[in-house]
């Protein structure tokens, strides 16, 4: 079976970066506890300071499902949503490795 990743980019509202990084480490860390198989990355862009990427290994594309479904996510959005001027959840499957 694929390994399944989730990747979100972020973009913050400016001034809130470092709130931002406390309010997505306290969502990562719950999210570890719904089926990620390691912890989770936060990149920042170095040439953008308020733009963000974050990935996250997970079981199952189920995982991923039920993860996005459970009581308590739309309320960690929301409370991420109000630093930020944008983001966009992806989902990916791994397809090759090297």
């Amino acid at each position: 079976m694929a390994q399944t990743y989730t990747e979100t980019a972020w973009v913050v509202k400016p001034g809130q970066e470092d709130e931002f990084i406390r309010r997505w480490q306290d969502w990562a860390e719950w999210a570890a506890v719904q089926g990620l198989t390691a912890s989770a990355k936060l990149l920042r862009d170095v040439e953008r300071p308020n733009r963000f990427l974050s990935l996250g290994p997970w079981e199952s594309m189920d995982r991923v499902r039920r993860w996005r479904t459970a009581e308590g996510f739309q309320e960690r959005i929301a409370r991420l949503q109000e630093v930020l001027e944008s983001f966009e959840p992806r989902t990916f499957e791994q397809v090759a490795e090297t």
